[in-house]
């Protein structure tokens, strides 16, 4: 301890370098690097930096700078997106992943500065007020502007593949609550050797062992695999197939004819008469299914000029009793022409029928679509998907009855990571089918979309369906346990039974009222704490 005193006290003297290189630190704890205590010591630091600031706007630039770190660590999987965009250069990518944490940046900014102004007079408002912030500017980084959710910090306490950790808690708190638990947390490892150097006067050990305690459980449940399922099996069979596809060669169309023989190598029933679900990824048919729109459509950018032969040789693969659920996209036509498309999941069976479709709600800007295109067009932007005209949102979350084939909630990619924003709650599902192309985000993005996939499974208590085109393909249980899953870059097929629902949790009825009301909590305590200093 004391070799790292020096540098530590050298460091605390320049707190902006410091709150750039703790934010950065704990990025470190997300996926896939995992080094979860550093999400604590991050937090711990900033804590303490807040705590010497003398001025609120000084408690904004910290709380900015520990965020400009955090999300340019944590989301350098944005840069390998551009490079498979060839209208634009790479490079643009790493500007691309410095410009998003410049503004999300902003959330962490709000959380120091509303914990400062309530600690000004009290400092054991502090961390309380901090993880009630925390909650609160976590919850707003999701809904403003489009929302960005990815990586809340309290996916840290989620435990390994095979036990769901401490995470287990978001069924009553939310994902943004457990956001707030690991600032309590990093508030206790920050008390710690203050307590600590007073424990010998006085009682001083009655406060000094209960903060040791709740670090040393904060750490544990982030180390620990507990919590694993025991779940029984259902009773609805699935083929769950990962083609890895690479993205290079998802839109070649001189390659669509091989990716669909090598899908449906991987689909064929195990045994006539099988009744089961197969699921395909996100991009996973390049054919119109929909009938009715202008020929040229069918015949200048498929391999299957027919919808309906295209779904008679979907269903010819699949068997008569099974039914395909897999990603395709559907053009919105006017006067002749497709004005906009939809990102979708299409339900076929083994008849070549359509049994119902669901189109993607929550689109990625410049992704899906351009925002402002008269402006950025001209400047040389587009979208890093192919395609002249943009995808349009459809009407939210939705469950497709599929008759023998269960109650289906229907998530499309990034939709995944809207904590409170994944079922129809008038038309609770049996289990959430995810398709996504994971294909664009490298190596970080694929384990930390399937982290959070996993927290929508707790907070639901619904099983979650993962199929991708690259990996990490998975069927994941209401626990948040991972039952099944295909590497990154390897080809495959899941086979089993979809595990079932639990009863609907108390998130699940009723969703970020529970994170929020949890704010207010700690807001209140703050709140407290200084009164009884000002008094």
């Amino acid at each position: 301890m004391k070799l790292l005193r020096a540098p530590l006290l050298w460091l605390m003297t320049r707190p902006r370098l410091a709150a750039l290189g703790l934010g950065s630190l704990s990025a470190c704890a997300l996926a896939p690097l995992s080094v979860k205590p550093l999400a604590l010591l991050g937090i711990a630091g900033l804590i303490e930096l807040t705590r010497r600031t003398g001025s609120a706007r000084q408690a904004i630039l910290l709380g900015w700078l520990f965020g400009l770190g955090h999300f340019a660590i944590g989301n350098t999987w944005i840069a390998t997106s551009f490079t498979y965009q060839a209208n634009m250069p790479a490079l643009l990518g790493w500007l691309g992943v410095l410009a998003l944490a410049v503004y999300l940046a902003v959330y962490p900014s709000l959380a120091t500065l509303g914990a400062w102004l309530l600690a000004r007079r009290r400092p054991a408002a502090l961390v309380p007020g901090l993880a009630a912030c925390w909650i609160m500017t976590e919850w707003l980084r999701a809904c403003l502007f489009t929302g960005f959710g990815w990586n809340p910090l309290g996916i840290v306490l989620l435990g390994s593949f095979d036990a769901s950790g401490l995470a287990i808690l978001a069924r009553w708190v939310g994902t943004y609550g457990l956001s707030g638990l690991v600032v309590l947390f990093g508030g206790m490892l920050h008390i710690l050797p203050g307590l600590a150097a007073r424990r010998g006067n006085g009682r001083g050990w009655t406060v000094w062992l209960p903060a040791a305690a709740l670090t040393a459980s904060g750490v544990y449940a982030m180390l620990a695999p507990f919590g694993g399922s025991h779940q029984p099996q259902g009773t609805l069979a699935y083929s769950l197939v990962q083609p890895d596809v690479r993205q290079q060669d998802l839109d070649n169309p001189r390659l669509w004819e091989a990716q669909f023989v090598k899908a449906a190598k991987l689909s064929r029933p195990l045994r006539p008469g099988q009744t089961r679900i197969v699921l395909w990824p996100e991009s996973g048919v390049p054919d119109y299914l929909r009938e009715g729109y202008p020929r040229r459509y069918y015949t200048q950018t498929t391999f299957a000029a027919d919808p309906r032969a295209a779904r008679l040789r979907i269903g010819a693969v699949i068997g008569r009793d099974s039914l395909l659920l897999t990603g395709a996209v559907d053009l919105v036509i006017r006067g002749g022409e497709a004005e906009a498309a939809h990102n979708v999941i299409t339900a076929v069976d083994g008849a070549g029928e359509l049994r119902g479709s669901y189109a993607k709600a929550h689109l990625v800007p410049f992704g899906e679509y351009l925002p402002m295109r008269g402006l950025l067009e001209p400047l040389g932007l587009s979208r890093l998907v192919p395609g002249a005209i943009d995808f349009r949102p459809g009407p939210g979350p939705r469950t497709l009855d599929l008759g023998r084939w269960g109650n289906a909630g229907m998530l499309i990619c990034y939709e995944i990571v809207f904590s409170g924003e994944t079922v129809d709650r008038a038309h609770r599902p049996d289990y959430i089918f995810n398709p996504s192309n994971d294909g664009w985000f490298g190596s970080w993005g694929p384990p930390q979309h399937l982290a959070q996939a996993r927290l929508r499974a707790i907070e639901e208590g619904l099983p979650v369906l993962r199929a991708t085109t690259t990996g990490i393909s998975a069927v994941i249980d209401a626990d948040g346990v991972v039952r099944q899953f295909i590497p990154h870059h390897q080809a495959g097929r899941l086979e089993g039974l979809i595990p079932p629902a639990h009863p609907p949790t108390l998130f699940a009825r009723f969703g970020n009222l529970l994170p929020l009301s949890f704010a207010a909590l700690l807001l209140a305590l703050s709140l407290v704490a200084s009164r009884r200093r000002k008094g």
